[in-house]
C-alpha cells in the first residue's frame, strides 16, 4: 500500500472521509459508555475523534502516517482550544501506552488482510489486557466509497490474542466526488452514508 496517497489526499483538501465532524458511530460508543481509560484514535485524520474525545475529559492520543493529516488536526484543535494531542506513527508498528480503548474509524479496511493481521499484532502490544478495540470498517456493500471489508475478516484477525465480542451493522459518512459522486447519484462533494461493520474486540 503506497501510504503517500493519503498524505497527498490531506495536501489536496480532497480527502473523501473527512468530514469535519465525528462518526456518529463513535460518538453513540462514547454515549454508550463503551470508551474509557487512556484511548487510542489510529489513523486520526484530521482529529475530530480525538478532539471530540479530550473535550470530553478522555486521555486520548491520536495517530496518524500522515504528517499533514496531523498538522490539519493540531490546527483544529488550536482553532477549538482544546489541548488534544497528536503524534505521527506507524498503526502497523505503534509504540506507548497502555491503552484501555482503541478508536478505529476507517482505517482497518485500507489494510489488505497480511497488513491487517499486523495491525492486530501491533495493537495488541499497547493495549493493557482486557482493552476494548473498536473498529468502524466499509462493509462489502456496492456501491462503495472506498476499501471494503467482509464481515468474515475480523474473526480471523482478532483471534490469537483476542476475543471478538461482536460484529455489528452501522454506517459511515464521507465525501462523494467525482466518479463516486455519479454513482451514488449526488452532487460532487455531498455527503453520502454507506455500510459499514462496527467491529468490538477484547484484548486477552
Amino acid at each position: 500500500m503506497d501510504r503517500s496517497v493519503f498524505d497527498e489526499a490531506y495536501v489536496a483538501g480532497t480527502a473523501p472521509w473527512v468530514i469535519g465532524a465525528p462518526q456518529q458511530a463513535i460518538v453513540e460508543l462514547e454515549r454508550g459508555g463503551e470508551i474509557g481509560g487512556a484511548v487510542l484514535d489510529p489513523g486520526c485524520g484530521t482529529g475530530e475523534h480525538t478532539i471530540l474525545l479530550t473535550e470530553l475529559g478522555y486521555d486520548v492520543l491520536g495517530v496518524d502516517s500522515a504528517p499533514h493529516a496531523i498538522e490539519l488536526a493540531q490546527a483544529n484543535a488550536a482553532a477549538r482550544d482544546v489541548p488534544a494531542r497528536f503524534a505521527v506513527a506507524d498503526a502497523l508498528a505503534l509504540a506507548g501506552g497502555p491503552y484501555d480503548t482503541v478508536v478505529d474509524s476507517a482505517l482497518f479496511h485500507v489494510f489488505g488482510e497480511e497488513d491487517q493481521h499486523r495491525y492486530a499484532r501491533s495493537l495488541h502490544g499497547v493495549c493493557r489486557p482486557g482493552a476494548a478495540v473498536h473498529v468502524l470498517a466499509l462493509a462489502d456493500v456496492e456501491p462503495a466509497l472506498g476499501p471494503v471489508v467482509a464481515e468474515s475478516v475480523f474473526p480471523r484477525v482478532f483471534a490469537e490474542g483476542w476475543r471478538l465480542e461482536r460484529v455489528r451493522p452501522s454506517t459511515y459518512r464521507g465525501i462523494a466526488r467525482g466518479e463516486h459522486a455519479q454513482v451514488f447519484g449526488v452532487a460532487d462533494g455531498e455527503q453520502v452514508d454507506v455500510p459499514a461493520w462496527l467491529a468490538t474486540a477484547t484484548r486477552l
